[in-house]
């Protein structure tokens, strides 16, 4: 299927958070995250192409995973998703006073939280249990408004959602709410486990959950509008679990997320962000150097080390002190020592020719022959997801391939 055509006209946000302001080459910045948002729109019609007749909500909770949320946001409309995604009601209310006008899904909520502001905002809520959907009617009695409602059942992943044996009173209790014109059911969801495996037996049993929820709601007599089960992971390897609407996040940012079976390229995928800073610093140091906290790295010969301005204080793991490893010109360079607060120490080789004012880049698309987000992951022992997604406020969100 042809992927959806970029309008001419979206609802688009205005204006940029603190956290994602950009710097439109006004001086390079100390440490930067460039996010290619062409990239970012190429993915998501990709997407959009490999989901076929299901509509595309592209999740940009967590800031749009570090990426910066308005401008991902709004790149996403740009490429033609339906939905935009996030997990918190702030979250949400942030793409509103932006602008954005499309239908936004939020789904994380704690007992006693109003969702008044999300309703009054044309905001989709979940509700997870007949107590949160009850707070969600007496918000839309109070506004005197219908509130736009998902049911979330659980399926198996044992976190968010209404497990099973309360389902059919969430269903009965919503169809009640729907029929005093208090809500509109819009959609019934769950949420995979196991998709980044796709031959693990939870997906299928997952799947048969589903539909014996979705059974149940329609024997409540709901009929939402949305169906949808399928995260990154199940839109790329899942088909018969797109449903009526697919809900990817880590691939919209191009990576990977089934990084045992496939790189990005492989899925037709391209990573947005670029992570890059300056050497600060440049010294050399003779063999039996002790370097940083601890001396858990001393120099096995005279070498050249090189300073990196970023540290774990920018969302730089700790577990990267002498694993990691970045860029700086055309060669690959280990961390050593001890990653700190505000800095890293890298070894540039006994060789190395590099002055400070070089750029240094920890992690990028990769067809540099940098870093890449999932190496990173690797050598950290965590997932891509964490790695784009704990990059601190220090480090200057910059974009390109910007639509116009």
């Amino acid at each position: 299927m042809t992927p959806p055509a970029e309008p001419d006209v979206s609802p688009h946000l205005r204006g940029e958070s603190s956290a994602e302001r950009q710097s439109h080459g006004s001086g390079q910045a100390r440490a930067e995250a460039v996010v290619d948002l062409a990239a970012f729109r190429a993915n998501v019609r990709r997407l959009a192409e490999v989901a076929g007749g299901a509509q595309l909500m592209v999740v940009v909770k967590a800031a749009g995973y570090g990426h910066g949320m308005l401008a991902v946001a709004r790149a996403a409309r740009a490429a033609g998703a339906q939905w935009l995604g996030v997990a918190v009601l702030e979250e949400a209310l942030t793409l509103r006073a932006a602008g954005d006008s499309g239908r936004v899904l939020s789904w994380l909520a704690v007992p006693g939280e109003s969702s008044a502001d999300a309703i009054r905002a044309d905001v989709d809520v979940t509700a997870s249990s007949a107590r949160q959907l009850g707070e969600i009617v007496a918000d839309a009695r109070a506004l005197g408004v219908r509130a736009r409602v998902q049911l979330k059942v659980d399926t198996g992943l044992s976190r968010n959602g209404c497990p099973p044996a309360d389902w059919p009173d969430l269903t009965a209790a919503a169809r009640l709410a729907e029929r005093a014109g208090q809500v509109a059911v819009t959609g019934v969801w769950s949420h995979l486990a196991c998709a980044d495996e796709p031959d693990h037996p939870a997906n299928d049993e997952q799947q048969r959950a589903f539909e014996r929820a979705l059974h149940v709601a329609a024997r409540a007599g709901l009929d939402p509008e949305v169906r949808h089960l399928a995260n990154s992971p199940g839109t790329l390897t899942r088909a018969p679990a797109h449903y009526d609407l697919v809900r990817p996040g880590l691939a919209c940012y191009g990576l990977s997320p089934v990084p045992d079976l496939a790189d990005p390229a492989a899925l037709g995928l391209r990573p947005a962000m670029t992570v890059r800073t300056r050497l600060a610093a440049v010294r050399r140091v003779a063999e039996g150097t002790g370097v940083s906290y601890g001396h858990t790295h001393v120099t096995a010969r005279a070498t050249t080390l090189g300073l990196v301005p970023l540290g774990y204080g920018d969302g730089i793991p700790v577990a990267a002190s002498n694993a990691g490893q970045v860029q700086v010109g055309s060669d690959r360079c280990p961390v050593v020592g001890r990653v700190c607060m505000d800095q890293l120490v890298v070894d540039l080789g006994p060789g190395s020719t590099a002055t400070a004012g070089d750029e240094v880049v920890l992690f990028g698309p990769g067809d540099r022959g940098e870093p890449t987000a999932q190496d990173w992951a690797r050598w950290t022992g965590t997932i891509a997801y964490e790695v784009v997604t704990r990059l601190g406020g220090r480090i200057t969100r910059t974009y390109t391939g910007e639509d116009g």
